[in-house]
Parts: C-alpha cells; structure tokens; sequence
C-alpha cells in the first residue's frame, strides 16, 4: 500500500528556522531569476523580518522548511499597507522540489484567516510581473490587481500590487 505523506501544516518560526527560511527564500528569488543578487541581504534577513512581521513557515516530512511567508499586520514592513485596515504578506516563498502540494495556497490562506482574525479588512501584496505562478493562485483565492499601488522599489523593478477583501 502507498504511504500518503502527513498533511501540511503551517505554524510560526523560531530562531532555529532563521537559517533555513534565509536559505530557501535566496535560493527561490535569485537563483530562480526573480530577484536581482543586490537582493540577496534582504532576502536573507530573516531575524530583521522577524521583529517586523510574523514568519510562518512549513516543514515536510523530514522537517525541512518547504514553505515561507512574513505576514505583516502592522508597521512599515508592510509596503504598500495605507492604512491600519490592512495587512499585507511579503516573501512568499515554495521550494521548487515541493511545488504542487498546496503549500503556496496554504500559506496565504493562513495569512488571510490571521488577518481576518486581527480584525483587518484587506489584504494587500507586491509582486513582480513574472512570478505568474503565484497570480494565479492570487486570482484563485480571491485577489485582485490594485493598478494604482503598483510601484517600483529600485529602478529596474516593477512590481504589481493586488488586494483582496477579508469582509
């Protein structure tokens, strides 16, 4: 008989998960051509991120880190939050070997329902143009493109901003 893997589940990062997030999150957004190396240190500062959002991450079978998002209820880390009705999530991240197994989905449905759970209204994200894997679980799951937040962080990069209503 096949031996079905656990379910996933999502739970929130300790210290001991910096490593590994820092890792995962470099390894998705630059080796994968998403992000530029000049990236790289805010990628992997995962502590810096952790004083300013709540990290959740989920681990396989084997205990490796498979998935992570920072979820950002209040304060500056947020970007494109404008006010204190929304929350926003930032480095949502899927090891490429994981793809497939809903962890994506998992991890923004989460952040919908601790949102929700904070009392926020909307949801809002940046993204860039050419992560069209995620759009489309974005558009899946209830989100839309925001035009007017669409904004660009350093020249060269242009990202889209969407939002969905948490009423």
């Amino acid at each position: 008989m096949a031996q079905h893997a656990p379910p996933l589940s999502v739970r929130p990062a300790g210290p001991e998960d910096h490593a590994g997030i820092a890792e995962l999150t470099v390894r998705v957004y630059v080796d994968g051509g998403l992000a530029s190396s000049d990236y790289t240190t805010q990628l992997a500062d995962v502590a810096g991120r952790a004083d300013r959002a709540e990290l959740l991450v989920v681990s396989d079978e084997d205990d490796r880190i498979v998935g992570s998002v920072a979820l950002v209820l209040a304060g500056d880390f947020g970007e494109i939050t404008t006010s204190d009705d929304e929350a926003a999530f930032r480095m949502l991240v899927v090891d490429p070997a994981a793809r497939g197994r809903g962890i994506g989905e998992l991890l923004v449905t989460t952040c919908l329902d601790r949102a929700r759970a904070a009392g926020k209204r909307r949801m809002v994200l940046s993204t860039d143009p050419r992560m069209t894997t995620a759009h489309r679980l974005y558009h899946r799951l209830g989100f839309t493109r925001l035009p007017e937040r669409d904004w660009s962080p350093v020249p060269g990069v242009d990202l889209l901003a969407y939002s969905c209503e948490l009423g």
